[in-house]
């Protein structure tokens, strides 16, 4: 896993774009002294492209949470190897069952400039009308959740690992072949198939058509987040840096 260090001034970026915001948000600004630290705030990201690939990528030194005051959350980091940009990514909403996210796709998060009035201005007419949609959709599944489907008698573990690698494990030649038409390759060394790109977009594609055909099959998917990973993998924070406690601004 890359270990880089972040130079972005992200605290005043996440300031300066909430401030920019349409509505009173206010900005909370975190530093992490170890990687596992980001974990409890990235699970909530609801991203599976190019946000989640550089989380899952990246040694995260800080980040920032964008809220709202009717809840909507917005998550902020710099662009890795790119000073000059950010990320931006919406939050999954509170308060809902796991399956009233069933079938919802997910509002991708976006790269913005070092500018806060045009990453609020790409916000608001790209990232944020997507996250309106899905919410909604999260809440109809919620008022009129589906009957429960019997647990699939086979499943097909996925870990996403960094440096782009995703595995997949499975136990019968149905998901074997679903797995290699749709781009994964038997390594034997690692007694899985798996799945390595540089292009996150693309294995998220993947993963969602191969879970399509395994559904045909009955055979659910099981998919391991970044956060399982060994934490052996730790980085500490710069001691002049650190903070006990994390930095929030109000509109």
């Amino acid at each position: 896993m890359p270990d880089l260090s972040d130079t972005h001034d992200l605290e005043s970026f996440a300031i300066a774009l909430a401030d920019e915001l349409f509505g009173n948000w206010h900005s909370e600004y975190h530093l992490h002294e170890q990687y596992p630290d980001q974990f409890a705030i990235t699970d909530g990201v609801w991203d599976m492209n190019m946000v989640s690939g550089a989380l899952a990528e990246y040694v995260l030194e800080h980040d920032a949470v964008l809220t709202r005051d009717n809840g909507t959350r917005l998550y902020v980091i710099g662009r890795p190897r790119r000073y000059e940009e950010y990320l931006v990514a919406a939050m999954a909403p509170h308060g809902f069952e796991p399956e009233a996210f069933h079938g919802v796709r997910e509002p991708v998060g976006i790269a913005v400039e070092d500018d806060p009035v045009l990453a609020a201005s790409d916000a608001v007419l790209d990232l944020l009308p997507r996250y309106d949609k899905a919410v909604a959709q999260v809440q109809r599944n919620g008022a009129h959740p589906a009957p429960r489907a019997p647990a699939p008698a086979e499943q097909v573990v996925m870990t996403w690992f960094g440096d782009g690698l995703l595995t997949a494990k499975s136990t019968s030649q149905e998901a074997a072949k679903a797995l290699h038409e749709n781009g994964f390759t038997w390594d034997p060394g690692k007694h899985a198939f798996v799945l390595s790109s540089d292009d996150t977009a693309h294995q998220a594609r993947c993963v969602r058509k191969a879970g399509a055909q395994l559904a045909t099959h009955g055979i659910g998917v099981v998919m391991r987040h970044p956060q399982k990973q060994p934490a052996l993998e730790t980085k500490a924070a710069s001691p002049a840096r650190a903070q006990a406690n994390p930095a929030t601004h109000s509109r």
